[in-house]
């Protein structure tokens, strides 16, 4: 190719990669300009950022030394300790605490933190908890930096991390001089993870607690997402069937005399409750446990239990336990109801009862909490951490949250961290998302407390 060929070829591929730089930068800033942004915060508002960003480097160490304590439900003195560490921030901020004796319904007890502002604010019920599934036998009890965006630890995200968001919220308030006036009740029960019994004592103070509050906000790890919020939770509680029949000779079975036998039975139970119910959206009912034969041993508390029997004698003793979940109390009773329509219906020669036991009630999404999550939806948007959209109810479990239903006017729940591997020794949290939903839940708090909160700008 000629020299002056190819000069002219390198000058025009110097002016179309300036034009293409030119492009970039505008298309950038237009980008910009169109993302949310901090001037859509009030002055106090900026401030209340800021003073989470200079907490933070004292929330990730606090982070650090609760998860480096074992509180697995069952270990009270690690539960109590951990409770302790929390007491002590929530005095510092200027709240009254009290620790609640958890002997009467055997577990380690719950911790509840107090702070009145105006009398005539609304009162903010915010609840986590202290305990996780890992017990001191689990391998699994260090804290780990795996990188910048990964942390590894027995209750990163369920949920000590959502406990120090607590924290790093209220004191970013405090350091704004924005806490003084807010009214606000804090719940962090020590046996989410293994409820205590009768579970009406266990929740009693949570209860209470929600009958004097206007809003409640959860700090539970919901879906994981730092996208979503939960409006909505499922119930969870369980259900336990017993069936009987004639025991005889196998020859016998089917006769007027000895009927059916009590597995028949117990399998036509089920496929009824799985014939009437299946379809139902957002219900699940679970027989997780059977046992059938001549004689049945069932230990309740171990969820287990042995059975005896031979193949060429009709069963007479069969017990299924199970779980039932469902979005609301009417669409819980309306499966009870059913379930007991399909109990009552006795092949020959056998009986059956089912009994169900108290459990976390649902959560329903009403619109109150609708109307929350646009206020939080609102408040991520203006924060520049874009919108955040409803958890579907089915992936996610049950929670202390759904003790307020029918007590407060508004409620969400999953304002923890982005997390993963939650109850397995594979959990992980993201600690970027820490100051961020410190952020999102102190401008929330002053919002819903000054009566700031709006759907529109």
């Amino acid at each position: 190719m000629p020299y002056i060929t190819i000069n002219m070829t390198i000058q025009r591929l110097i002016k179309y990669k300036c034009l293409v730089l030119f492009l970039g930068v505008l298309l950038s800033n237009m980008a910009i300009e169109m993302l949310p942004a901090h001037a859509q915060l009030t002055k106090l508002e900026k401030k209340v950022a800021k003073s989470v960003d200079a907490y933070n480097p004292t929330a990730m160490k606090l982070w650090e030394e609760v998860v480096n304590i074992n509180s697995g439900s069952m270990n009270f003195d690690g539960v109590h300790k951990v409770g302790q560490v929390f007491k002590s921030r929530f005095d510092a901020l200027g709240f009254t605490t009290t620790w609640v004796d958890g002997r009467p319904f055997n577990r380690a007890g719950h911790l509840i933190a107090e702070h009145k502002g105006k009398p005539t604010g609304k009162t903010i019920l915010l609840i986590g908890h202290l305990d996780t599934v890992f017990e001191l036998s689990s391998p699994f009890q260090t804290f780990k930096w795996v990188n910048d965006s990964t942390v590894h630890g027995p209750g990163v995200g369920d949920m000590k991390g959502g406990n120090v968001i607590i924290v790093q919220a209220l004191q970013a308030l405090k350091d704004a001089d924005a806490l003084k006036d807010m009214n606000i009740i804090i719940v962090m029960s020590g046996d989410e993870e293994l409820s205590g019994s009768p579970l009406a004592v266990a929740r009693h103070d949570l209860i209470e607690a929600a009958k004097s509050a206007d809003v409640a906000i959860g700090f539970e790890d919901g879906d994981g997402r730092f996208e979503s919020a939960n409006i909505s939770r499922r119930s969870s509680s369980d259900w336990e069937l017993k069936v009987t029949g004639v025991p005889s000779h196998s020859s016998q079975i089917f006769t007027e005399s000895i009927g059916a036998g009590a597995i028949y039975e117990a399998s036509r139970i089920l496929m009824g409750f799985y014939n009437e119910l299946s379809k139902e959206k957002d219900l699940t009912f679970n027989p997780g446990v059977i046992l059938g034969g001549t004689t049945v041993d069932h230990d309740a508390d171990m969820n287990g239990g042995k059975a005896f029997g031979k193949d060429n004698i009709v069963s007479k003793d069969v017990v299924v336990t199970g779980d039932i979940r469902a979005i609301s109390p009417e669409q819980l009773k309306k499966a009870q109801t059913v379930m007991m329509d399909v109990v009552a219906k006795h092949l020959p020669k056998t009986n059956a009862e089912i009994k169900f036991n108290e459990g976390y009630p649902p959560l329903a999404p009403t619109p109150g909490n609708y109307e929350l999550l646009s206020f939080f939806d609102q408040v991520s948007k203006d924060l520049g951490f874009g919108p955040v959209k409803a958890v579907n109810p089915r992936d996610a479990g049950a929670a202390d949250i759904s003790f307020t239903s029918g007590y407060v006017d508004m409620a969400i729940d999953g304002l923890g961290p982005r997390s993963a591997g939650g109850h397995t020794v594979h959990e992980t949290a993201d600690p970027r998302t820490i100051p961020m939903e410190a952020k999102r839940a102190a401008v929330l708090l002053y919002r819903l407390t000054t009566n700031k909160a709006q759907t529109k700008r």
